[in-house]
């Protein structure tokens, strides 16, 4: 066998439970949306850590790819979830009383 399809499959096994959802686990949307917060602050902080690290030599240029690619892909969702409530609190201004 292959020892790049072994990897790849072990890879697969290893990542695979942590993709299943825990159904003993309840959805609170309070602590949800703060973990995607910190998870947010947490990749812009990564990204400049990076970033700086990068220009005193210390990183990689990799890294700091890596690391801005990660960083415009968080605001690019943060400003997509922004402009969905933004449009729905508008939906429901327009709605009649």
């Amino acid at each position: 066998m292959d020892l790049r399809q072994l990897s790849a499959l072990q890879s697969y096994t290893a990542a695979k439970p942590a993709t299943q959802p825990d159904p003993n686990a309840t959805p609170d949307p309070g602590t949800a949306i703060r973990g995607a917060t910190q998870d947010f602050v947490q990749t812009l902080r990564h990204g400049e850590q990076t970033a700086i690290a990068s220009m005193s030599g210390a990183a990689d240029p990799h890294a700091l790819v890596q690391a801005l690619a990660q960083t415009e892909l968080a605001v690019e969702t943060a400003v997509t979830v922004r402009n969905k409530v933004v449009e729905a609190y508008q939906e429901i201004l327009r709605m009649p009383v």
